[in-house]
């Protein structure tokens, strides 16, 4: 038995597969998922997100969101997805790079937090380009 993985943007179904295993991004860490996982609802920061399909993975950038699990099917509602595949390594880099910088000369509240989501949208984007 496999689970049923869909995912939902805003304006269209992202990715709606079946997969072996998956990874999330939770607001605590990642958290893996097999088949009969026990049912829960839980907050997606935004991170990377593995796939796996048999023996190939695949990997993606989830931008925020809840996940519920449940009966073997898994729904992700989420801000925003990308395709690691559809990343650019380099632009990847030099957006991370550059939100860094960014973020180390923050100086207002408000600066720091919108320096620091700009942050990790960059890094989860830049980590998703240089797994193998």
């Amino acid at each position: 038995m496999s689970l049923q993985v869909c995912i939902m943007a805003p304006d269209r179904v992202f990715w709606n597969e079946e997969a072996t295993e998956i990874i999330l991004p939770t607001s605590t860490g990642q958290m893996g998922v097999l088949n009969n996982h026990t049912p829960l609802i839980t907050g997606l920061d935004i991170g990377v997100m593995l796939v796996r399909s048999g023996t190939e993975w695949v990997s993606m950038v989830l931008m925020g969101g809840f996940a519920l699990i449940k009966d073997n099917k898994i729904t992700i509602l989420i801000n925003e997805a990308e395709l690691g595949s559809d990343i650019d390594s380099d632009q990847a880099s030099e957006a991370f790079e550059e939100a860094k910088k960014v973020l180390d000369k923050a100086e207002s509240r408000k600066e720091k937090i919108e320096a620091n989501l700009a942050f990790k949208r960059a890094r989860a984007r830049y980590q998703v380009t240089t797994q193998a």
